[in-house]
């Protein structure tokens, strides 16, 4: 389990720029839709979440700002900047490299079974 919340971790930030690329959202419904996107993969705890938003906003990836929707009580709205768009671009090419060579290594296409270990 602790790989699996790595890996997650060090997602966060490409999983939150491919949503906000599409359009602006507050952090619960971008939490609701990852966790939907991913039949419940991803599922992205506030802890997590707006601490790795704040960094993102600190380092100019995304704007931020307050709005009322109808109906509804203020909401802090995220925006992907030019420069988040850059490093969005960058980490898939990263992101499809590195999981193209992992496959390679592990044992490349369709389902994989464990190898055993030398021993």
């Amino acid at each position: 389990m602790q790989l699996q919340h790595q890996m997650r971790k060090g997602s966060t930030p490409l999983l939150i720029l491919s949503l906000l690329a599409e359009q602006p959202m507050y952090g619960y419904q971008m939490a609701r839709e990852l966790e939907q996107r991913s039949e419940g993969y991803f599922e992205m705890k506030e802890g997590l979440l707006y601490p790795a938003l704040h960094q993102m906003e600190r380092d100019g990836l995304l704007k931020s700002e307050w709005r009322r929707v109808a109906g509804s009580r203020r909401r802090k709205y995220y925006f992907i900047t030019e420069e988040g768009r850059k490093v969005l671009a960058s980490s898939v090419a990263e992101w499809t490299t590195f999981t193209e060579e992992l496959m390679r290594v592990i044992g490349g296409g369709g389902h994989v079974e464990p190898k055993s270990i030398p021993g």
